[in-house]
């Protein structure tokens, strides 16, 4: 039954027939909401197509062989932003967001993911996967931010099948005084005193978005595992980070 399922693979822009790491261990992980503000129908649609994979899933390699990961970024500028343009706390804002979600995800039925990792709880991950990227020279500290330097990966690029300068323009990449090229990436930024800030060994700040995931994803389903899923508009900036301070690290 396995030879009959196959997938688009962005990476190499062509449907494959999947082969898993381990047909015992498949994993699969997806990018959740960013929970600043009720689910619309971008947040349904991705939450719909990877249920229905997870269960295509289990019902090819058993029950107690797949696991589904599926994270909640619960500390963001969006989400600064929306608490106090709210006049509320950060965790009273997301407390209720999520609810709004599960809500909705039970109404249509969606199967429970075997884990749901909050960004917040993974904070000393990140910082781990931080420190050793400064260590191997592919990250930097400048202002108290630390970054990504996107040219020292050769492969930074090949996910989205575009030059640096194409993936620059008109995407949702910050061009700040403290990078030393636009197309570096935050890894760790200082947070204000009215901010959610974590003890780091950069000072007090928060994760980039970009870390989350890899964070997340390696701790609960390994260095590798089969499947990453999100919505299109994610290959860059986000997947395409991914890809290079993980495999840097």
């Amino acid at each position: 039954m396995t030879k009959n399922l196959n997938f688009f693979n962005t990476l190499s822009n062509k449907k494959e027939k999947f082969v898993p790491i381990n047909k015992d261990k498949v994993g699969m992980y997806v990018c959740g909401p960013t929970v600043y503000d009720t689910p619309h129908i971008g947040n349904a649609r991705p939450l719909v197509v990877f249920d229905v994979l997870y269960r295509v899933l289990l019902k090819i390699f058993g029950k107690n062989k797949v696991t589904y990961v599926r994270n909640i970024t619960d500390v963001d500028d969006k989400i600064i932003a929306a608490a106090s343009e709210n006049n509320e706390d950060i965790k009273s804002l997301t407390e209720r967001t999520i609810k709004f979600f599960h809500d909705d995800a039970d109404y249509i039925g969606a199967l429970e993911p075997t884990f749901e990792p909050k960004a917040t709880d993974y904070i000393n991950d990140m910082i781990d996967i931080i420190s050793s990227l400064i260590e191997k020279d592919y990250a930097y500290v400048s202002e108290d931010n630390v970054l990504f330097s996107a040219s020292k990966f050769s492969k930074y690029g090949q996910l989205s099948g575009k030059n640096l300068e194409e993936m620059i323009a008109g995407s949702r990449v910050e061009v700040e005084s403290f990078k030393r090229s636009s197309s570096d990436f935050v890894l760790w930024k200082p947070s204000k005193s009215s901010e959610p800030g974590w003890d780091s060994p950069w000072g007090k700040g928060r994760p980039g978005w970009h870390i989350e995931c890899s964070a997340m994803s390696e701790k609960l389903l390994g260095k590798n595992f089969d499947i990453h899923g999100g919505g299109q508009d994610l290959i860059f900036p986000h997947h395409e980070n991914e890809i290079a301070q993980s495999e840097c690290a």
